[in-house]
């Protein structure tokens, strides 16, 4: 293994695969756990970012080495940095329930294009290193997300409700119950014949008292839909 690292460090045809295999490894690992959890970018998108990312950055060494040796090696690996972020946009939409989807795909999206960056130039210890990273990252830190979200004491909800006349009278029973009302948008809906819309986001004094809140907001005469947004 210490043998293969050193390899890939020099400048050879051996080196040369050693890198873009590896590249293509962490691509395939990200990608298939993002493929797992159906998310917009799978095994595909996420070996061609790092493999081309890792190519990019041997482009700008091979450069360096046989041509001008004042030219910035670090130079065509910037844009990639920058410029992997038009895929990222790609991946992330916002649902009509003003939900933000995506962003973890275009995190690991951005994460593969730095990777592919590292083992391009040879860096592949702290690549491997970054990969484990990202990997517990995305399999374990997701429980993480799951527990600050269920005990937060701020939440937001999607409520539907059957007339325009329903908004006023479902805000004023919210602010006569036990919590803060930090913002109540309503949006008409653009379906002939379906009431609006609201995205409200509430704080408790007691985060034990959550679901007994969202149960007592579900029960309120012109509520015809309720979720908690994620």
């Amino acid at each position: 293994m210490i043998n293969l690292m050193s390899i890939a460090k020099g400048w050879s045809i051996g080196s040369m695969i050693i890198r873009l295999v590896s590249a293509f490894l962490m691509g395939t690992i990200i990608g298939v756990e993002r493929g797992i959890k159906r998310r917009g970018a799978g095994v595909k998108t996420h070996v061609l970012v790092c493999l081309s990312s890792a190519l990019v950055m041997m482009t700008g060494e091979y450069i360096y080495m046989n041509f001008d040796r004042s030219t910035d090696i670090a130079r065509i690996g910037a844009q990639v940095i920058s410029g992997v972020g038009f895929l990222g946009v790609g991946t992330i939409i916002v649902t009509g329930k003003n939900q933000v989807r995506g962003l973890t795909t275009a995190a690991g999206l951005w994460a593969c294009a730095c990777l592919g960056l590292a083992v391009g130039i040879g860096f592949i210890e702290g690549a491997f290193i970054t990969l484990v990273l990202v990997m517990i990252t995305l399999r374990f830190l997701m429980k993480v997300d799951i527990w600050t979200h269920m005990y937060a004491r701020i939440f937001d909800l999607y409520v539907e409700f059957s007339s325009i006349e329903s908004v006023p009278k479902v805000r004023s029973n919210l602010y006569k119950m036990d919590v803060k009302v930090c913002s109540f948008v309503v949006t008409k809906s653009k379906i002939k014949g379906e009431g609006p819309h609201a995205i409200v986001c509430i704080e408790v004094k007691h985060r034990k008292r959550r679901m007994e809140i969202i149960d007592e907001i579900q029960n309120m005469e012109g509520v015809e839909f309720l979720e908690e947004l994620q």
